[in-house]
């Protein structure tokens, strides 16, 4: 009987394995080519991925919360109506692929047998198995680890930093030198305890909460920050959109926001400051090419993902508008495919929609710098004229621009944000759609 084999595509640059969170199809049942088969997460996005066949689904390789590699055979497809196997597929997986990834493991003598279901309960992933059998981690430690996935789940992460904690554990120097009776403890940086009180209710983050946080402490870990701050006075630009959004929505069937005015001012400012298009590497920096805009963006359930507009130079403003009500769009029903958040070279986060004056955002790593936009207001405003200074009302914004001081100086950071306040100011409002 001809049968395909269904593997773990690529889903986005850095993105090497996903956690298989539901199967659509059980074995036995059939399927449409393009059809929902499986649910996966990456540490990036939540997927649904459609059969690249039509057939009968007759072995499943990963069960819910295993961890699967890009490239690796998850499912078999038979294509003629062929029988299920019964047996459990990932004991009988011998593809091309899974052979190439044979590794022989030796057992520690020292250590515990590692089972797929430890003593309290908790699923250990093939990898995560794989990875104590190598290192001689006992199932005792394994069961001490907390874990970060979903319903505890010890993940990748969770164990390599175990491994790297308990590596730096003092150990017993093999020379002749007789060792000291008392070795010095570790020093070892613990998490401040936190006191549950009557009428307390304790609601355990989601799996996307723990990406942005983790995400989040290693970016300001990794990059010192400093924040700039520019005022701008965007009356030109509300003006002209109040002008032109009917007849725009009327020509192009898209609303024009604010986003993609600023948007193109910001592209202009990295246009002129391509110091702040960067990443750093060790040592190294790397120049980006590419100018790809990431939007912050808050979804439904209240966390945040970054959509990135790829090459956003390549746009004019309408362009840019129906890249950004696009994303926007997709972020909002959970649509957003892998190749949609990765790439990006510089972000952006509109602060100003919740009514926020100005921010002081945290940078998106890798990148160098993000920009805050705030609230657009209107203030009363000394106007400089040719016949002298008057009052009037004006509408204002701040600009708040966040960079890595490692790589951009407050010059370059200040000049920056200034430039971008320029470009919004000097907007033209006679400008046709």
């Amino acid at each position: 009987m001809a049968e395909i084999e269904i593997k773990l595509p690529k889903m986005g640059e850095s993105v090497t394995e996903a956690t298989i969170t539901n199967w659509l199809k059980e074995v036995g049942e059939t399927i449409e080519m393009d059809e929902p088969l499986v649910e996966v997460a990456t540490d990036k996005v939540d997927n649904e991925l459609p059969s690249e066949a039509e057939g009968t689904l007759i072995k499943i390789l990963f069960e819910k919360d295993e961890v699967a590699q890009v490239g690796d055979v998850i499912a078999i497809i038979s294509t003629d109506g062929g029988a299920a196997v019964a047996e459990p597929a990932k004991e009988t997986k011998t593809t091309a692929t899974t052979e190439a990834k044979a590794v022989e493991v030796v057992s520690n003598p020292n250590t515990e047998s590692v089972s797929k279901t430890g003593p309290s309960g908790k699923f250990y992933s093939p990898l995560v198995r794989s990875i104590a059998d190598k290192e001689g981690i006992s199932m005792s430690e394994l069961e001490s680890i907390s874990g970060s996935g979903e319903n505890g789940r010890v993940t990748k992460k969770d164990i390599l930093s175990f491994i790297d904690s308990r590596g730096n554990a003092p150990v017993e120097a093999k020379t002749s030198t007789p060792a000291p009776k008392k070795a010095t403890p570790a020093k070892v940086a613990h998490k401040p305890s936190v006191p549950v009180m009557e009428g307390d209710e304790i609601i355990p983050m989601d799996r996307m909460r723990k990406l942005i946080a983790d995400h989040m402490v290693m970016s300001v870990q990794t990059s010192p920050h400093v924040t700039s701050y520019v005022e701008a006075d965007v009356t030109n630009i509300v003006n002209w959109r109040n002008k032109v959004k009917n007849t725009f929505l009327a020509k192009e069937g898209q609303k024009i926001t604010f986003t993609p005015i600023f948007m193109e001012a910001i592209v202009k400012a990295i246009k002129d400051f391509p110091g702040v298009n960067v990443s750093i590497d060790g040592d190294n920096i790397i120049q980006r090419k590419h100018i790809n805009l990431g939007m912050a963006t808050a979804l439904p359930s209240g966390n945040l993902i970054v959509p990135v507009i790829k090459d956003a130079d390549n746009f004019n403003l309408t362009g840019l508008t129906k890249q950004v009500n696009g994303l926007a769009t997709k972020a909002r029903n959970n649509k957003l495919a892998a190749d949609d958040i990765s790439g990006g070279t510089y972000t952006v986060t509109n602060v100003g929609t919740f009514g926020n004056v100005m921010g002081t955002p945290i940078i998106n790593q890798p990148q160098v710098a993000i920009l805050a936009l705030g609230a657009v207001r209107k203030v009363v405003a000394v106007i400089e004229t040719p016949n002298g200074d008057t009052i009037g009302i004006r509408h204002k914004m701040y600009l708040s621009h966040s960079y890595d001081h490692r790589v951009v100086d407050g010059a370059l950071g200040g000049m920056f944000v200034k430039r971008v306040a320029d470009y919004l100011e000097e907007f033209d409002v006679n400008r046709e759609i």
